[in-house]
C-alpha cells in the first residue's frame, strides 16, 4: 500500500473497476493529463503516424468545396479539440463566429484555447471542459443557431462501434435540427502501415501508453511502477482495430487505496482501441445516429476520409 494518503479521485471507481476486470483495462481518456496530451502532439507529428497529415492534405484540397456546404459564420463546436491546432486551418476556410472547444484535460485545453484567441484576436473563443462518453452540456449562452460539430484526427475510432454511433446521435443533438457534423475517419489499409503508426521508432507512442500508469497512480494513489511495463499494439483483423496494451514485464503486484492486483508477467492491460472502418460502414453509422447527405472526401490512396453530414 503506498505510504502517502492520496486524495480519493472522483474517477477511482471507474478505475478499479477496469483493472479489476478480466483481462484488465484502462480508459483511454486517463492518457490525457497535461504531460499526455503533449505527448500525443507530437504523436501526430512523427513520420509513420499517417492521420494528422493525410487528413491536412484533404482539407487543403477539398476545404473550398467543404465551406461551400457549410453556413457562413457557423458555430464550430471541436470535439477532444487538444492543442486546437486543426481549428485554425477550419477557421480559416469557413471564418466561424464562435468556436467552442472540447476536451477532457482542463489545463492543457485553457492554455490551446488562448493562444488560438492570440492568433485570431476576433474570434469568440468558449472552451468546455467535458468527457465524450457522456452528455455533453454545453453552456446556454452558446448560439443555438448554425452550429458544426467538428470531430477531426479519427479519435472516433477509439470508441466501440455502438458507442462510435451513440457519440453520433449525442453530437446530432448537440446541433438541435440546424447543422452538420464534419468527421475525420481512419480507413482500412496495409497492416504495415498501420503497425509503424502505432510502433514508431522514436518510442512516443510507448512513452504516450506508459504514461497512462503515471497518470493512475496521481489520481488513485496507485503504486505502478513505469520499469515493469512495456507497450504493446497490433492490429486484431477480426475486429479491424489497432489495439494498444500494457504487458507486464515481470510478476508484480500494484496496490491502490482500498485494494490491489496482481499481474502476472505477460499479463496486459487494454488501454486503447482505434477501429479502422470502410467507407460504407461509417456512412452506415452517421445514418443510423440520424443524419442525412452525406458527403466523404479521401486522399488519392484512400487511407482516411473525412465525412460531412448534416442533422
Amino acid at each position: 500500500m503506498p505510504t502517502d494518503s492520496p486524495v480519493v479521485h472522483p474517477a477511482q471507481e471507474e478505475i478499479v473497476s477496469g483493472l479489476s476486470r478480466e483481462p484488465p483495462m484502462i480508459p483511454p481518456k486517463y492518457f490525457y493529463d497535461s504531460h499526455g496530451s503533449m505527448l500525443f502532439e507530437r504523436i501526430t507529428r512523427l513520420p509513420e503516424y499517417y492521420p494528422t497529415r493525410t487528413e491536412r492534405s484533404i482539407m487543403g484540397t477539398h476545404g473550398r468545396d467543404m465551406a461551400q456546404r457549410i453556413p457562413a459564420e457557423s458555430t464550430v463546436i471541436e470535439l477532444g479539440a487538444g492543442n486546437c491546432e486543426k481549428a485554425h486551418e477550419l477557421c480559416s476556410l469557413i471564418r466561424p463566429a464562435c468556436y467552442v472547444p472540447i476536451d477532457i484535460s482542463a489545463d492543457f485545453l485553457h492554455d490551446a484555447a488562448q493562444a488560438l484567441r492570440d492568433a485570431h484576436p476576433t474570434l469568440d473563443v468558449r472552451p468546455v471542459v467535458a468527457d465524450l462518453a457522456a452528455d455533453i452540456d454545453l453552456d446556454g449562452e452558446v448560439p443555438a443557431e448554425r452550429r458544426l460539430v467538428f470531430y477531426p484526427g479519427s479519435s472516433i475510432g477509439n470508441f466501440e462501434p455502438d458507442d462510435a454511433a451513440g457519440l453520433l446521435s449525442r453530437s446530432r443533438r448537440l446541433l438541435d435540427g440546424d447543422g452538420a457534423m464534419l468527421v475525420g475517419v481512419d480507413l482500412v489499409k496495409e497492416e504495415s502501415v498501420l503497425h509503424a503508426a502505432y510502433n514508431d521508432a522514436e518510442n512516443v507512442t510507448a512513452a504516450f501508453n506508459l504514461n497512462a500508469l503515471a497518470h493512475l497512480n496521481r489520481l488513485i494513489g496507485s503504486n505502478f511502477d513505469l520499469r515493469e511495463w512495456r507497450h504493446h499494439a497490433f492490429f486484431n483483423h477480426a475486429r479491424s482495430r489497432i489495439e494498444m496494451h500494457l504487458e507486464a514485464l515481470v510478476d508484480t503486484t500494484v496496490a491502490w487505496m482500498g485494494g490491489e492486483r496482481r499481474f502476472r508477467r505477460g499479463e496486459r492491460i487494454h488501454t486503447e482501441n482505434s477501429y479502422k472502418y470502410g467507407i460504407e460502414d461509417f456512412a452506415g453509422l452517421l445514418d443510423r445516429a440520424g443524419f442525412s447527405s452525406i458527403v466523404c472526401w479521401t486522399d488519392p490512396r484512400r487511407w482516411f476520409a473525412v465525412f460531412l453530414a448534416h442533422a
